[in-house]
């Protein structure tokens, strides 16, 4: 991924950033005349081996309606026969994009775990025209769900991927996506991870900041149109929580002004009430998003402790 490009002053070199799967962003400039490339930092890694990292492979699959619908692949070294559990990462958003540059997490997931990761850009993603970025506006919410349907699909049919052992991972958007599919494919999943995503698009637009509530409601659609609402209804995870039947890994910020804490707060309730295992992390001293190194580790942690277990993977 190439970004930040300047010209110098005197317009002889472009400078830019540059990062890719296995490496961290560095700074580089490209000689315009003389056409040199040139190398000014070498951000390091903590003590990984670079050369030990994931590059992911671009697949794209079939969904519901014949689209085709674009995501990265990482996989784990594998042995002769053998099969890899399945993460699903889904961006937030929902207009965001999913691009392959470093990610501690899905490298440590294929090193540590030895499981496939799939980040996919489902419709409504970024970077694919504007037709594809509105495919699924408010009634058409639930068409990048089934695009998931569709992934799950795709992964039945290969060979070294072991669709009985599938996890969908999300956060903010993404933790919308993650609940809507365990509500959609539970028994083909095993288990999800959800990070202070929408439960009901009701209370969720009703209780976010009033600076971004028209602005949500220009994607997600406006709760006060009766149509709407009996949309948002139907399509609401909180509303469809009972056909989730496989463990749930929760987490939130107390201070969260986009997706405030009751949102998480009632589909735990729901999920625990119907016997549901439930796991629930929640960070006093966090908003959207986890920034602060404790609570990272110890949100890595207990993610590791969850995938591990409903991937059966021991210890």
């Amino acid at each position: 991924m190439v970004s930040n490009l300047v010209f110098s002053a005197d317009g002889a070199k472009l400078g830019f950033s540059l990062a890719t799967p296995t490496s961290v962003s560095d700074a580089w400039s490209w000689g315009v005349v003389d056409g040199k490339l040139e190398r000014w930092t070498a951000s390091e890694l903590g003590g990984l081996d670079s050369e030990a990292l994931t590059a992911p492979t671009l697949i794209r699959y079939p969904s519901f309606d014949k689209r085709s619908i674009p995501a990265f692949l990482y996989k784990p070294k594998l042995a002769a026969g053998q099969k890899a559990p399945v993460i699903i990462d889904i961006h937030g958003g929902p207009e965001g994009q999913s691009r392959p540059t470093f990610n501690a997490f899905h490298q440590h997931s294929v090193a540590e775990l030895g499981a496939a990761v799939i980040v996919t850009n489902v419709r409504g993603s970024s970077g694919y025209g504007k037709t594809y970025l509105n495919l699924d506006n408010a009634e058409k919410r639930e068409d990048s769900v089934k695009d998931i349907g569709a992934l799950l699909d795709w992964i039945a049919t290969q060979p070294d991927l072991d669709s009985s052992r599938v996890v969908v991972y999300g956060q903010s958007y993404g933790g919308y996506m993650s609940l809507a599919v365990m509500t959609h494919y539970s028994d083909r999943m095993a288990g999800g991870v959800e990070r202070y995503g929408i439960s009901n698009f009701v209370s969720f637009l009703q209780n976010t900041e009033a600076y971004r509530r028209d602005l949500r409601r220009a994607e997600y659609g406006d709760e006060r149109d009766p149509k709407m609402l009996k949309a948002f209804e139907t399509m609401s995870p909180l509303n469809n929580v009972g056909k989730i039947n496989k463990p749930m890994l929760v987490m939130q910020g107390w201070n969260d002004p986009r997706v405030p804490k009751s949102e998480s707060d009632q589909v735990v309730a729901k999920l625990r009430e119907q016997g549901v295992e439930t796991w629930y992390v929640q960070f006093k001293d966090e908003g959207h998003g986890f920034l602060k190194k404790a609570n990272n580790d110890r949100r890595r942690e207990v993610e590791t402790q969850f995938l591990r277990k409903v991937l059966g993977l021991g210890q």
